[in-house]
């Protein structure tokens, strides 16, 4: 039985809406749905997964239009509606409502690949993009570390008395409604194998040919699964840093998928426990996912990247062009783990550099700072990093 928590998202644009309608997107079971309901407990609400919904607006897309138009004059905003993908035509709706009676729409999605692909209206700029992410640490008083390194952030399986279950559930809704259903690959079968691959290199440079030889799908049809995942916000690339000068950097990009939970039980991995390879590995992944909500929700423009030269030097990220950070698993951090952050200092002018570890308490080692991983987190969203 799962427990019925509310959490306080970070996310908040209540002072946005009031000036422009917006496009809220972000993978299944993020909590799109209830945060607006909660957020906007009047508002005119339009749910395209509920079929009689669905099939009304799809016989006459111009019944939300006279539904509108009928309610009194001061009805309460925005006007939601919930994946909006299913229904594009909707959207020239959206867009005359807009221009003509300065309505302000939330429209949510959790593929804006059918939109941004199908040549759908995307309101030309009339409606700023937002993206919700799984749940984040400021989100979870007393947040259990080491469930999320197992199971991920999404909320419904972080709360799930059978987490593992839940999670593989939501591996096959995601491959049934979003790629069979929406006919984004011809064989699910070859995507399937290829997503189990892709779990398996989270993390890694991403090598077409050798996904391709481990997947036994074609490297040209691989890019194209990887655009998918991109497109319905499964996984993101991270781009590297390329501007060294005196140690040549690699061009290559990484690829991690949006929450480490789904990403483990793709990857068949269980029981991640401290003091183990595996356990380094989800951490750098899970700190990725804890720096892409932090950007998007504070509005930081910095670009997050990697670095590794050729010879082997790498940073886990770069905040920027001033914050690197580098993420070890070791319970001590000594000088050996300082190499990569010395060794980009010398390259570029760095504000701070950080590695986060499982070390007992914050300390300095010259003017590299050490923290453990809690207490990053708590410095970063009370936006203390700089």
């Amino acid at each position: 039985m799962k427990k019925s928590i509310f959490y306080i998202r970070f996310l908040n644009f209540k002072h946005e809406i009031r000036q422009k309608s917006l496009f809220l997107f972000g993978p299944r079971q993020t909590g799109k749905t209830f945060f607006l309901k909660k957020a906007f407990p009047e508002s005119p609400f339009y749910n395209l997964l509920l079929a009689d919904v669905f099939l009304r607006m799809s016989q006459r897309p111009q019944l939300m239009r006279e539904e509108l138009l009928s309610l009194e004059k001061n009805f309460p905003q925005p006007i939601i509606i919930d994946e909006i993908q299913k229904l594009p035509v909707l959207l020239d709706e959206v867009h005359y409502l807009i221009e003509e009676y300065g309505f302000h729409f939330i429209l949510t999605g959790s593929s804006p690949r059918k939109l941004k692909r199908g040549g759908g209206n995307l309101l030309g700029g009339r409606a700023r993009t937002k993206q919700m992410f799984p749940l984040v640490t400021k989100e979870v008083p007393g947040y259990d570390f080491i469930r999320i390194l197992n199971y991920g952030m999404i909320p419904s399986i972080y709360t799930s008395a059978s987490p593992e279950e839940d999670l593989e559930a939501y591996v096959g809704n995601y491959l049934q409604e979003e790629i069979q259903a929406e006919g984004l690959v011809r064989k699910v079968g070859n995507f399937s194998r290829f997503l189990q691959t892709a779990a398996l290199y989270n993390a890694e440079l991403v090598n077409f040919a050798n996904i391709s030889s481990d997947a036994g799908v074609p490297a040209r049809t691989v890019a194209e699964y990887f655009l998918i995942l991109q497109d319905t916000l499964i996984g993101s690339l991270l781009e590297p840093f390329t501007k060294s000068k005196k140690r040549k950097a690699i061009t290559t990009s990484k690829f991690y998928f949006f929450d480490v939970g789904v990403c483990n039980i793709l990857a068949g991995r269980k029981e991640i426990k401290p003091k183990t390879e595996l356990f380094g590995k989800v951490l750098e992944h899970f700190i990725f996912t804890e720096l892409k909500a932090y950007l998007s929700y504070t509005k930081d423009d910095r670009t997050l990247h990697f670095w590794r030269s050729k010879s082997g030097y790498e940073v886990d990220f770069l905040v920027g062009d001033e914050i690197a950070i580098e993420v070890k698993s070791s319970e001590l951090v000594i000088e050996k783990h300082l190499t990569g952050l010395r060794a980009l200092s010398e390259e570029i002018n760095l504000k701070k550099k950080i590695v986060i570890s499982m070390d007992k308490a914050p300390r300095k080692i010259q003017d590299i700072e050490i923290l453990p991983v809690k207490i990053f987190l708590e410095k970063l969203w009370r936006n203390e990093l700089g």
